[in-house]
Order: structure tokens, then sequence, then C-alpha cells
């Protein structure tokens, strides 16, 4: 059967795509003879040294010195050294222009909309990077931010990479045992932190949890204090403290001295959720995030100068990341600070009206909740402008697609995209010159050779497998902090496939290649397996099932253990207006069965209010399956929604007995 798409992109859209231009630079310097993107992504993995090396020069990456070879030994897996030779800042490339046109658009939940230019950005920049010579930051140092989605958090990150510091943060929404977990492995020597944040219309004051971090991490020098809450912040209530204003205010020309670093220099600290023990850090390299990330900016997301982005996130969050490479395009950005329904399911929808955004990043779960309350952005406001759609976090089904294009608008390009915080990039993504189709990431990433394994390590398509990685690319993680034998990194990646003879990168996601049309379906994380009776079932598989229900609106599915064996227990969160009734649970039951097999049937169907989900948008399932089972829960912090565990616990001692 021949599936229709989507979307299909007309001839005009085709012609003018940066992927298109691309194609014609690379056939013409390599004589390549390149006609669709499937024969490009082909040549980007079989002609990896010349592909980086086209991706290089399109994004015009500044330099002082050039790299001596792409890639040092390319049999090193993982330990690749990408771009040897090359130096570079970071900060530098994200900042390549300096005239009048907004470079950043901030609002907050509350309506407060301010505006800065590029120009007025470099100049913040170079005030604060100034500020830094002058503390004795030097490269390598180590620069953290507890702040929320405002301006101050780019301009501290680009000031730190300008000085060559390493840069790493928590968002203000993560408790301060959360931060603590993370920053004092680091051992920062400068922290930045607001006095709070805004969020359902209730102000959150944490300084009291900025002091608690600032106690317990001893080589913090100094604090700078964002005033967030327009309030004065109080810097006589943390130690070393020192107002944002005040280093960045009025103060002349401010020019940006950009250290020079070598191309593997580290960039960014990004950390693990923490839902299963401590957080690992991971440090990731100035020229293979950079090079990555443009790759993706430019060539998935097709965007340009003339666009005005943004994406539901938060600094907690390598989209954020992400957000901040669009600099480097031209790009105007965004920053929402707020829940995205306050006051109501309109608020992003609103933005993208009144500030004519081009690309709107979300999650899947932002849309599933639209489906669920019957929203129809498409009819309520002018989204004109809008092009693009870029959804991340879990996987979006089928119907979820379908919505989109029905309730928002027919034409745009749906770029649902997947990858990690691990490599502050894809591994697969939108391709803005292919049809989309329902349920489908649309291909592999350039660069990033992907494939799909069975348990045995063999190859397989139009079957679910596991998500793993053949080759190095650029911005996999130099190492982990404080790991000096790589063996938490080999651990993380490398160990699964290593008895069946594979040095390959698993990345812990269930995966389906479809051969039809070359794209690719995600089911959610291959780690959430359940064992029952000795058949092992993955979480994904019955949330892809109700994900298709009208009635559900979310789900949770956790292993009790049950006598010698294990039972589902399934949390449904329901839409609005529907009740878990007798019929529902068998109808619940029934899908089950016919669409996935009997052993995914639950042995206990319960409702619930809420789900518990990291700041990443992933849903928690260990956290649950510890209350039932009578175990410790640990990390709370990191949780974006911490206070709903306690109806599972609730719950528990019944669960226990019944």
């Amino acid at each position: 059967m021949v599936r229709r798409p989507l979307w299909t992109p007309s001839e005009e859209h085709v012609k003018e795509a940066n992927l298109t231009h691309f194609i014609s630079l690379v056939n013409r310097k390599y004589s390549a003879g390149i006609q669709s993107y499937r024969e490009l992504y082909r040549w980007s993995i079989e002609k990896v040294a010349d592909f980086w090396s086209a991706m290089w020069d399109y994004a015009g990456v500044i330099c002082s010195h050039s790299y001596d070879k792409v890639v040092d030994d390319f049999a090193r897996f993982p330990g690749a050294s990408w771009f040897p030779g090359a130096r570079l800042n970071f900060a530098e490339n994200l900042l390549r222009f300096r005239d009048e046109r907004i470079a950043f658009v901030a609002r907050t939940e509350a309506g407060v909309t301010s505006r800065l230019a590029y120009s007025d950005l470099y100049q913040k920049v170079g005030r604060l990077a100034g500020w830094f010579r002058e503390r004795g930051v030097r490269p390598g140092d180590r620069v953290a931010g507890y702040l929320p989605n405002v301006v101050e958090t780019a301009i501290a990150m680009l000031a730190a990479a300008s000085v060559g510091a390493v840069w790493a943060c928590c968002g203000a929404e993560l408790g301060p045992n959360a931060v603590l977990d993370r920053l004092s492995q680091l051992r920062p020597k400068v922290l930045f932190a607001a006095d709070g944040y805004l969020y359902k219309g209730r102000e959150f004051d944490i300084l009291p949890s900025v002091a608690k971090v600032v106690d317990g991490v001893p080589s913090i020098e100094k604090v700078v204090l964002v005033s967030n809450l327009g309030r004065d912040v109080g810097i006589d209530k943390v130690r070393g403290s020192v107002t944002f204003d005040e280093l960045v205010g009025s103060g002349g020309d401010a020019e940006v001295k950009f250290e020079q670093l070598p191309a593997d220099h580290p960039v960014y600290v990004m950390f693990t959720s923490g839902t299963t023990g401590k957080p690992k850090c991971m440090v990731q390299g100035a020229a293979g995030v950079l090079v990555n990330q443009l790759k993706e900016v430019l060539l998935h997301a097709d965007l340009k100068k003339t666009d005005s982005v943004t994406y539901i996130t938060s600094p907690s969050w390598m989209m954020w990341n992400w957000l901040m490479s669009c600099l480097g395009v031209g790009s105007s950005i965004v920053l929402y600070d707020g829940n995205p329904n306050h006051p109501d399911w309109g608020a992003m929808w609103n933005l993208v009206e009144q500030e004519k955004i081009s690309f709107l990043g979300c999650s899947a779960s932002y849309i599933n909740y639209l489906r669920s309350i019957l929203a129809n952005p498409g009819k309520a406001y002018d989204l004109s402008s809008l092009r693009e759609i870029s959804q991340t976090g879990s996987p979006l089904s089928a119907e979820g697609f379908e919505w989109v294009y029905d309730n928002v608008k027919a034409d745009l390009h749906l770029n649902s995209i997947s990858g990690g915080t691990d490599i502050n990039g894809c591994f697969a993504g939108g391709v803005p010159v292919q049809p989309v189709y329902a349920g489908e990431l649309q291909a592999p990433g350039l660069g990033m050779k992907i494939n799909v394994y069975d348990e045995n390590g063999k190859p397989i398509v139009d079957t679910l497998g596991e998500l793993v990685c053949e080759m190095p690319a650029p911005s996999m993680p130099l190492y982990f902090w404080d790991d000096p034998d790589n063996r938490k990194y080999l651990e993380a990646y490398f160990e699964y496939y290593k008895s069946k003879g594979r040095n390959v990168w698993r990345h812990g996601d269930y995966v389906m290649l479809h051969s039809d049309t070359g794209g690719i379906t995600f089911y959610g994380r291959s780690d959430a397996v359940m064992k029952i009776s000795g058949v092992r079932i993955g979480t994904s598989e019955i949330y892809n099932v109700l994900g298709r229900m009208s009635e559900v609106s979310d789900s949770l599915a956790v292993a009790q253990i049950w006598g010698d064996d294990q039972r589902i227990i399934l949390f449904v969160k329901l839409a609005p207006s529907h009740e878990l009734t007798g019929a529902l649970r068998e109808k619940i039951r029934r899908r089950l069965r016919e669409d996935a097999s009997p052993k995914h049937i639950p042995a206990v169907i319960l409702q619930v209010p809420d789900i518990p989900y990291t700041f990443n948008m992933k849903k928690v399932e260990t956290a649950v399956a510890n209350i039932l089972n009578n175990r410790q829960v640990t990390n709370v912090d990191a949780l974006l929604n911490p206070e709903s565990l306690e109806y599972y616990r609730e719950l528990a001692r019944s669960l226990r007995e019944k």
C-alpha cells in the first residue's frame, strides 16, 4: 500500500532551501552528481571527511587557523579527534553579526517584552567578558548558571565561551539539591543566578536556593545575580555577589577579545537527567558542537536571517543550546519564560501571531495536551508567518502529526527530531525538501551513520529494534567529567553490543526504519523495559497504542514485583470530560491485545491526575516503579513535577496488597 504524505514541499520551497544550495556546492567541489537527499546522506557517511569539510565551509566557520585534517583516526570509537589543528572560538562564530537587526526578543508569562539588537548583544558580551578576565577566569575554568530562559543567560554563556571558560547551566526550576548534584562535581569559579522566576502566574523566589548552592560549592568565588522578578535582588543574601546590570550596563564600546582555542577545547558540560543516580557530566568540544548544530540549523531546519525562532525550553535542556546556535545564522530568537499554557492554551500561538514567528519548537507532550482539549490554533490565531514546527522530547504519534496539519496549518514543515543531550544534537530529523509522513522522522541526520539492530546486533528494517550509530560524529562527548579511564562513557553507550562483536554507540531508543519512505518511527526509550513471564515488554509499545485513543491524554506503565514474577500497572491521565469507567478499561485492554499483544495487557489500570516528567520532558517510570516496589526514590529535584509522586505513594500500599 502506497502511503500518502501529510505534506510535500513545493517546487519553490525546494529551490530556495539551504539544503539545495548545499548540494550544489558539494556537486561543484567534488563532482558528486548528487540529485536527492538520500544520495546526499549516503555520500555524507561514505565520504565522511569531504562531507564535514564541506559543512565547515558552507557554515562559514570563523577560525584563526584551519584544521590540518577533518578527523585524526576514524577507527578510534570513541576517541576520534575532530578538526585537529584548528584554532577558533565558539562565541565568535555565534556573534558574527553585529548590526541593528534583533538578536533576542524576551517575553515573560506576564507579557513583558524586551528586545536586544545584535550590536547591543555584542557590546554586553564584551563588557562581561572583560569582567571575567579581570576576575582571573581562564580557559578551562567552569562558569555555571542557575537561570531561567532569559537574555542574561545567553549573554553569560557567550561571554564565558569568548574567554574559553566552560559553560554549565541548570534551569531556575531545578531544586537546590539537584543543582548541587550537578555543579558540585564541576567546581565552577563563577555562578550566574536569578532571584526567581514566574510560572503559572506565581512568583518563585529562589534566592534561598541560590544561597544553599553557593554554600555547598566552595569553589564559587563570585555570584552574579540577575533581577528577573523586577525587585532588589539583595546581594547581601548571597556570599560574594554582584548584580548582572552592574557588570553589563552602560560603559561605552566593549570590543570582545575572542580567545583562540583548539577545536576540542571544552565549551559545554551537559548533564544527564539524574533520575537513576547522580547526574553524569558530559564534556563537549567547541568545534564539534558548533559544526554539527550549524548543520542542523542550516540544512535540516532550513533557517535563514529572515527567520524568527522560538523553542519551548529551559536552559536545563539541550534545545536551549541548540537555539543559541541560531545566532550563527542571524535569525531572531524569541525567548519565552513561563508556562506555555498560561493563562490559557493560546499563549504560544498568540506569541507566534504577535512576533511573526516562523519556526516554533515544542514537545510531543505539548501537542498531545492541545489535542486532548480539542484546541484549534489555526482557527483562533493568525499563523501566516509560521512555516515550520519542530517537535522533540518524546515520540509523537501519527495522530499527533495529523492533528498539526488539521488544526495548525496545512502548509508547514513538521520537523520531528530526535537525538539527545549526549550529542547536543540529533541522530534523525527533518528534511525540508522531502515529504512528511505521519508518525515518521523524515531521515537520518547528515553525517550520522545510524542503523537499527535486533538483540543479536543484526541490522533490521521494518522491524522494531535498537537505534545505534556505527561511526564517530563530531558532537559526541569528548569525555565524562571525573571519568579518567572512560569507564562511565563506555558503559553508557558501547557495552551493550560489545559481546555481539559490535563496536557501536547504542543510544537507548526503540525505533523502526521504514524501507519504503526511508523515514524512522521512534517508540521511546529502550531501557524502559519490563519482563513479564520472561517476555520483554517495552513501555513505548503500550504508549504507542494509547496515544491513538482520544480518551487518554497521557499514560505511564511500570512493572510491579508480584510473587515470583512481575505484573504491569498502567496509570492513565484522561482527556477532559472522560472518566475511567469499566467500559473504558475494557477498551484499553482490547486495544492493547489487538495492536500489541496479550502480554501487554496491564493487570491493573488506574486513573491519575498527572504523570511525572523530567525537565527534558521524558516520562519517569523509574520513580513510580520504585514507589510501587517499596524502594527509595532519589533525585526528586530532577523532576519537573515532583508533587505528582504523592498520588502514587498513596496508591502504593493498596497496590502491594491487591
